[in-house]
């Protein structure tokens, strides 16, 4: 008979149960399902972060490319004040979660058709931007002139003689969730075009009140305006 010492006789014992195997591979494969969700819960933040940008920016361009004084007797006229409404429209679309204005930035140019031009270039005629992010535009600045039209290459638009597109750049820096490592990019960046509806007048952007002008949301600030409206 042999005998076996308390040690052996435990090991024995340990090698013949298998009630651990499953938490044992509960372990191993825990680390990966885990990083798998939470990238998983990264990128669809990260896309609805996206859609959310794309809509706004949209929205900037359709109402920019509508807004001014409404008359049978001339032209629609656009004033300061009415690109800055609809620039705190765009924060209260966006809401707190985003913060646009603190962590990202708008730029709007109005593309017409160069006067007394020929041939008839396309020139950017006046921009206005918002938000504290230091970017500058990728397609153009005020008074540039393009020979094809504004926009990345083969995807250009131009304005006719007579009328505006307005061209609308939104930049904003997402902010992670989990880890960035799971995203490829942190810059958001989306571009929206809009004829302007009716017909403007494009001798320039005008201040309601000379003794008491509004803001002109200029592009050489780097501002948020609206940091103490409540949204």
């Amino acid at each position: 008979m042999s005998i076996r010492n308390p040690a052996s006789r435990f090991l024995h014992r340990l090698r013949r149960n298998r009630s651990g195997v499953a938490m044992v591979e509960f372990a191993l494969a825990a680390p990966f399902f885990l990083t798998a969700g939470l990238g998983g819960v990264e990128l669809a933040n990260y896309t609805v972060v996206n859609m959310q940008i794309a809509q706004i920016a949209i929205h900037i361009a359709d109402n920019a490319s509508r807004i001014g004084d409404t008359s049978v007797l001339e032209n629609k006229k656009i004033y300061e004040s009415d690109i800055n409404d609809l620039l705190l429209g765009a924060s209260l679309q966006a809401g707190d979660r985003l913060d646009l204005w603190d962590r990202g930035r708008v730029i709007i140019s109005s593309l017409e058709v160069q006067p007394d031009s020929d041939p008839e270039a396309q020139y950017i005629h006046w921009q206005r931007c918002m938000g504290k992010k230091d970017y500058h535009s990728t397609y153009g600045n005020v008074d540039d002139t393009f020979a094809i039209g504004m926009g990345p290459p083969g995807q250009e638009v131009f304005a006719n003689a007579g009328e505006a597109v307005i061209f609308v750049e939104l930049v904003y820096d997402y902010e992670p969730l989990v880890s960035r490592h799971f995203i490829s990019d942190e810059t958001v960046k989306a571009i929206a075009t809009f004829t302007v509806r009716s017909s403007r007048d494009l001798e320039q952007v005008y201040q309601r009140s000379e003794a008491s002008p509004d803001t002109v949301s200029a592009c050489d600030r780097f501002t948020n305006d609206f940091a103490d409206v409540e949204v």
